[in-house]
């Protein structure tokens, strides 16, 4: 047994020297840098911040490259850093009112107060490789708005609002704590908060495919992008011996309003409803696609009838992390000798029984003909 165990330690202390090896790759070429990483791979940094729930531009860099560029494996390295981490306190509300904004777009009016924004996106890109980068050839600087045209942009949601024809943000009670993922267990039903909390870090994939399902039928939505934005908001803290918020500088977000279609109830009027979605990093996908499941998931509260897996609260919460679905997929991998030894005798037995029966029908069947 130790001759075992110590034969076991130094095949895994192999694998690691050949996982470094793999990850460092052919020594001819430069190894790419953390700098790099961050810079020129942004999207995937900022996906594994957002579903790791920690913004840290460097440290999401490192992940990924210790992960060989293995998405998930990232986000759990993250993840498994950040319960190291001491917690002082809440932050404030983010203010995404007040965002320096980047990129802002609405599929709901054309002719959006303080206009439609662009911004840096695939959208109008004709998905065709591009044999330029695959050398370092120089590129073009973009013209960037002014510093003075920043302004505050009414929200499509204030629109609306000022014919009453979509639902009130709403307003929490004054006792309302809220609630901590990362700390507490999961308890169903879930209170609204604790559900973003866990869409917002939850596999992009995964929400793709539910938020997808709900525009094909499967949950009764007819959503719009009522409006996308992108850029930096400042993060703000309560400090009890100041008393008063200090700022803890700025983080780039993605904040989606999805507006659905209401027919109304006895309590309510019809009017237009809300799928909310808000993500580290420029991710719009995933803000997207959280927005109509969050909708979804509204159906209970808004007397829906629950027909679908994106309306489903315990289906989709227990299923949308994807640190916690790599932990029981991959734990397969794992010595499981014992079970399947168990399984493999009872397979043989459950065979021999049924050669048995099978033969003595057989030899009834040769009486029955014999008589």
């Amino acid at each position: 047994m130790y001759v075992a165990v110590k034969g076991g330690e130094a095949a895994i202390a192999n694998a690691h020297r050949l996982l470094a090896d793999r990850r460092r790759g052919d020594r001819s070429v430069p190894s790419i840098t953390i700098e790099q990483i961050a810079g020129q791979l942004g999207l995937a940094v900022d996906r594994v911040m957002a579903e790791a729930s920690l913004y840290d531009r460097s440290l999401a860099a490192l992940a990924i490259r210790q992960a060989r560029g293995d998405m998930i494996e990232a986000i759990f390295i993250l993840r498994a850093y950040r319960t190291t981490l001491p917690r002082f306190g809440t932050s404030r509300p983010l203010d995404t009112t007040s965002m320096a904004i980047e990129r802002r777009i609405s599929a709901t009016y054309k002719d959006l107060p303080g206009g439609q924004m662009l911004g840096a996106t695939f959208d109008y890109t004709h998905r065709l490789l591009d044999p330029s980068l695959l050398t370092d050839a120089p590129v073009e600087e973009p013209a960037l708005r002014q510093p003075d045209d920043e302004v505050s942009l009414m929200r499509v949601s204030e629109i609306l609002a000022q014919e009453d024809l979509i639902e009130a943000d709403g307003e929490l009670p004054a006792d309302h704590v809220t609630g901590d993922l990362t700390r507490e267990p999961l308890e169903f039903p879930m209170s609204r908060d604790l559900r973003l909390q866990a869409l917002a870090r939850g596999d992009e994939g995964f929400l793709l495919a539910l938020g997808y399902s709900t525009q094909r039928g499967y949950g009764n939505a007819h959503p719009f992008v009522g409006e996308i934005r992108i850029g930096e908001v400042e993060v703000e803290f309560d400090v009890p011996e100041l008393g008063f918020a200090v700022s803890l500088g700025c983080i780039q977000v993605t904040e989606c309003q999805m507006v659905n279609q209401f027919k109304g109830s006895a309590k309510a009027p019809p009017q237009f409803t809300r799928g909310y979605g808000l993500v580290f990093g420029q991710s719009e996908r995933k803000s997207m696609s959280m927005s109509l499941v969050d909708r979804a998931l509204r159906a209970t509260e808004l007397g829906e009838d629950i027909t679908a897996a994106a309306q489903d609260e315990e289906f989709v919460i227990s299923h949308s992390d994807n640190v916690q679905s790599t932990g029981f997929v991959e734990h397969l991998k794992l010595p499981h000798y014992v079970d399947f030894q168990a399984e493999l005798d009872l397979v043989r037995r459950m065979r021999r029984d049924f050669e048995a029966s099978r033969q003595a029908g057989n030899d009834d069947d040769f009486m029955e003909a014999a008589q």
